[in-house]
């Protein structure tokens, strides 16, 4: 029960990662708001974790969805202590193909949704004036480049660049801001990962995915679960005096 009594709201929750990351905050004693673009499915994936996790619609490329949707987080759960900002999109193109519309679109969602949902979060944490804790999904993506997916490792590597400038500025007001980089993580995510380079590469469904899987120094690929500890613990006073720090949580795939 290392977060009992703190609130958190996690963007993307309504599947994969941020479903797990609220499944796993709630079993921590947290009450959760479980945000995301899709009303739908988010209402179902907090109806299913029980009465800790409330559903909050929220489009992190629109400015006053962000400010709706944490307004409704904040009035149903009292307040505000942990961001956990996952929302995102994933695109492949070699440099020759990329379109301006899907940069924009991952843009709109990997950094600039970061940024203005970090911001709300951080205005509201500062009123509260009792601090708080924001981790940014960062990726080993933002560690270095691809071939194929240059536009998706550009808005990682942003987000990196954000955690530190915003960890530097907000550690002032008692607000950690730290980061997570997964590496290569199964689930639904990685399905539509691996049809890209089935069309790029022209590999066989399921090759990509099993071939990377093989590279990992553990020897698999990561799981949702294989996150959960890092964003507990950066989410707890043991975490107090990390900021501004981006924590591969990959297998060893890559060292920082």
């Amino acid at each position: 029960m290392r977060l009992h009594g703190k609130t958190a709201l996690i963007t993307g929750a309504a599947r994969g990662i941020g479903l797990e990351f609220a499944r796993a905050y709630i079993a921590e004693g947290a009450k959760v708001a479980l945000a995301d673009v899709n009303a739908a499915a988010v209402a179902q994936a907090a109806k299913a974790l029980g009465p800790q996790a409330i559903a909050v619609t929220m489009d992190v490329t629109q400015q006053d969805s962000i400010d709706a949707g944490m307004a409704a987080a904040v009035a149903q759960m009292g307040g505000l202590d942990i961001l956990i900002n996952n929302a995102a999109l994933f695109s492949a193109a070699p440099i020759v193909e990329i379109t301006r519309a899907d940069y924009d679109k991952l843009f709109a969602v990997n950094v600039a949704g970061t940024l203005f949902t970090l911001q709300a979060a951080a205005r509201q944490m500062i009123a509260q004036g009792r601090g708080g804790k924001i981790i940014n999904m960062a990726s080993q993506a933002g560690r270095r480049g691809e071939g194929l997916v240059a536009v998706y490792c550009a808005t990682k590597a942003a987000v990196i660049s954000l955690t530190q400038s915003a960890g530097l500025d907000l550690i002032r007001h008692g607000i950690n801001v730290n980061a997570i980089a997964p590496g290569v993580v199964d689930g639904e995510h990685w399905d539509g990962v691996d049809a890209f380079f089935a069309k790029y590469e022209n590999k066989a469904p399921g090759q990509k995915k099993r071939e990377v899987g093989a590279a990992v120094p553990f020897g698999r690929m990561g799981t949702a679960a294989d996150l959960t500890g890092m964003a507990i613990f950066l989410a707890t006073p043991e975490a107090d005096y990390i900021v501004a720090q981006c924590f591969g949580v990959d297998g060893g795939n890559w060292m920082a």
